[in-house]
């Protein structure tokens, strides 16, 4: 029985036209999305990169494992935009391994030198908050407007009659301030009547000279008015070092309707205190939306039920404690009676994301992992360009000399490599173009290198197949059964060259650190569009040109003549005599 026709060889016009298609649509694919030009890296586009390698960190239960690295990647990501970086890459290499590429331009070294840091996080007593006036709108006051402005500033020692402390029933309208609750869902007691002068600091901290009850100075409580929360700066990691025994003033990291700042007291906890922290639906059959629970340790617990019960006592603003990362306020929630237990609830207008977000923030103080710098790598984009200039220079080199090559030697074939390496070249541009946007792949120059160095793999494939199919000729067949007959065994030699070519990318990819997992993924890319190529391109276009005359009358440019090729002299050609050389016979 006849083995069954392949496609490529029954049918190799509907091959060509698949892959034809196939090309076509990427390149659709690439006009519509505006991924015209693939994305470049720090190294042609100029910028820094920063590696961080990531180590356990046994004090909380740290483990470098896939979950706590993907942790590390979302709070990194929201450090960077906080620092107003536009267009920045924060993503794992490897196991163990964070690059973060961020692009020239403004506060490019800040964010290189902070975002790695493993932060602090603290619990602080609001002393005083205002709403953040939107930008370029008017400037809201630290007051409810029913309080009239003082006549003449206040007398040392007092507190400032502009702006007093609000309290629960003229607090600011239209915003949510999350509230903090028992864990237990037990009913709250109701608070105590609160003394004269809240106890919003510790009562062991001396208010410094010149400052009201609440510790706030003449000097802070201007700082405060003089805050702007809507520079971008003003809401990023560590906009200054804050002493953790003193008062400062922070903004909130949230932007909007419910953007405040606030005077925060003297660190009350620290975030190391705090064991556990999870997001969740509200429990014991209550409704609601998301909500956090957050669990002390020993040490946390005793601080947290005594320091609740000191914050139930005051009115809002003093009511509410912050928790500060690194100086930015993420939540500031208020109390209303005392938690014991060391287990408590954040609840308010919580989505799935924020609760999971402020969950991460409690329960690793920023960082679950302590990382290293590896790698610091700055490139001016004027080096950049020179970088992908010489690369495209030498690209554009090593095909003139491959193109020359295999004209001079393959004559005929060599048109078929040199069509063959622009489908190749074609796939490979509109792939990168969009693997962009898809997973992130930027062009830096050790992928440009890799893809120079593929050139030399997939004009190997093609110099397989042609010389098996001038062996198959030499032994005395035809241009059509030699082309059929030589491709099972060029195709078993091309599939074995470019698995090992493949393995020996995958390994570089797996062990390597930085740019140079750049070049193994485009060797890697490169290899299986090498296989694509000949077997969907030059294997099919190769059974049509052994059609034509050209090619199959072994024409003296085709690159098939047997004469040239010394075929065997006992073999017709194409059903013809040998002519008088081959045969060695005199005509008459």
């Amino acid at each position: 029985m006849a083995a069954p026709k392949s496609s490529s060889r029954g049918h190799p016009g509907r091959v060509l036209a698949f892959i034809g298609v196939v090309i076509v649509a990427l390149y659709a694919i690439m006009f519509s999305t505006g991924d015209k030009t693939p994305r470049l890296g720090i190294d042609l586009a100029g910028g820094t990169s920063v590696t961080l390698t990531a180590k356990a960190d046994q004090g909380r239960n740290g483990a470098v494992n896939k979950r706590n690295m993907q942790t590390a990647v979302e709070i990194i990501r929201q450090r960077v935009n906080a620092f107003g970086v536009s267009e920045a890459e924060v993503q794992t290499e490897g196991d163990k391994n964070i690059v973060i590429s961020i692009p020239k331009g403004k506060n490019e070294k800040e964010t290189a030198e902070q975002v790695g840091q493993t932060a602090k996080l603290f619990f602080r007593p609001v002393l005083e908050a205002a709403p953040v006036a939107p930008q370029g709108g008017t400037k809201l006051p630290l007051t409810p407007p029913s309080t009239p402005p003082a006549s003449a500033p206040p007398a040392a020692g007092t507190p400032s009659a502009s702006a007093p402390p609000a309290t629960e029933s003229n607090k600011p309208q239209g915003r949510v301030i999350p509230n903090l609750k028992d864990a237990s869902g037990a009913p709250t007691p109701p608070p105590t009547t609160p003394p004269a002068t809240p106890p919003a600091t510790p009562p062991t901290s001396t208010p410094p000279a010149g400052a009201d009850a609440n510790g706030i100075t003449p000097e802070l409580r201007a700082k405060f008015a003089d805050l702007d929360c809507n520079r971008p700066e003003n809401r990023g990691l560590g906009a200054e070092p804050i002493p953790e025994d003193k008062p400062t003033v922070a903004c909130s990291r949230t932007q909007g309707e419910n953007a405040e700042k606030y005077i925060l007291g003297p660190v009350l906890i620290p975030g190391t205190d705090v064991s556990s922290s999870k997001a969740q639906l509200p429990q014991n059959g209550t409704v609601g939306g998301w909500e956090v629970e957050l669990k002390f340790s020993d040490s946390g617990t005793n601080k947290f039920t005594k320091i609740t019960g000191d914050l139930a006592q005051g009115k809002y603003p003093t009511n509410r404690f912050a928790i500060d990362l690194d100086g930015v306020v993420v939540s500031a929630p208020s109390v209303k009676s005392e938690i014991p237990g060391g287990s408590a609830v954040i609840s308010g207008d919580f989505t799935r994301s924020s609760a999971n977000d402020l969950s991460n923030v409690l329960k690793y103080g920023a960082l679950p992992l302590s990382f290293t710098k590896s790698d610091v790598t700055t490139v001016s984009a004027s080096l950049g360009g020179d970088q992908l200039r010489g690369g495209l220079i030498a690209g554009a080199i090593g095909i003139v000399l491959v193109i020359l090559y295999s004209l001079f030697y393959y004559r005929g074939l060599g048109l078929v490599s040199i069509a063959s390496l622009v489908v190749s070249a074609a796939l490979t541009y509109a792939i990168m173009c969009l693997l962009g946007r898809s997973i992130g792949f930027a062009l830096n120059l050790p992928a440009v290198c890799g893809a120079i160095a593929a050139i030399g793999i997939t004009v190997d494939s093609f110099i397989v197949y042609f010389e098996r199919i001038r062996d198959e000729i030499r032994e005395g067949r035809t241009l059509r059964p030699a082309v059929e007959k030589a491709w099972p065994r060029a195709r078993r030699t091309i599939l074995v060259s470019d698995a090992v070519s493949f393995l020996a990318a995958a390994v570089l990819y797996i062990v390597s650190v930085g740019k140079v997992q750049g070049f193994a993924f485009t060797l890697g890319l490169t290899t299986l569009l090498d296989v694509v190529v000949v077997f969907l391109f030059t294997k099919p276009l190769m059974t049509m040109l052994a059609r034509r005359r050209f090619f199959a009358d072994g024409h003296k440019w085709s690159g098939l003549d047997p004469v040239a090729l010394g075929a065997n002299q006992r073999q017709s050609y194409r059903g013809r005599r040998p002519r008088g050389r081959a045969a060695g016979v005199k005509e008459a």
